[in-house]
């Protein structure tokens, strides 16, 4: 598991990295240029921070589902490599939103790479909750149902906003935003036992 949790975190630092590649303003540029380029770069620029902030919650997920977890089994090990496929490519889908946020695709396969990697967690912490967890009065049981429903409802989000884009990519993007407050109503609500 540590070598997993090691070539995890190398994997999320990489793909934080190469976000950002696609966020330049070229040298050499005259006045009116520069700031018609540094313009240009917002788009690019909101992309990263969006992709940037949600790989930062996936890693932080991702380590939360691994700990307490002593050793690993063949499906967890496939599942957590599955993930981290799912992250190394996220850089594509976020240069596509940047260049192309008016075309419902590029809106949609962003929405279906996160969601994808949302479910992957999920279906990691379902795996794996028996062994953190072997009973569901363990402590810190209700804690993790509590974490599995916010990274479903984070799922149901970002699939109900692919159709949306086809629609409105607009409203789609602006959908995301339903996040804080669902999870901030899972966070609020009592754990069932």
């Amino acid at each position: 598991m540590a070598r997993l949790v090691a070539l995890s975190d190398g994997i999320y630092a990489i793909a934080m990295t190469l976000l950002v590649i696609d966020v330049a303003v070229p040298a050499g540029l005259g006045d009116s240029a520069f700031h018609q380029a540094l313009r240009n770069a917002l788009p690019n620029l909101g992309a990263f921070a969006l992709s940037f902030a949600l790989t930062a919650g996936f890693w932080r997920d991702h380590r939360r589902i691994l700990a307490g977890l002593s050793n690993g089994t063949a499906a967890v090990t496939r599942v957590i490599l599955l993930g981290l496929g799912l992250v190394a490519l996220l850089p594509f889908p976020t240069a596509l939103l940047a260049e192309y946020a008016s075309q419902p695709e590029a809106v949609a396969v962003y929405a279906t790479a996160v969601a994808a990697i949302h479910t992957v967690h999920l279906v990691l912490l379902l795996l794996t909750r028996h062994q953190v967890h072997p009973t569901a009065s363990s402590p810190g049981a209700g804690e993790r149902r509590r974490f599995g429903v916010r990274l479903a409802v984070s799922v149901v989000i970002f699939v109900l906003s692919i159709p949306l884009a086809f629609v409105s990519t607009a409203a789609a993007m602006w959908f995301w935003l339903a996040l804080v407050p669902a999870r901030h109503l899972v966070r609020r609500r009592p754990s069932a036992s």
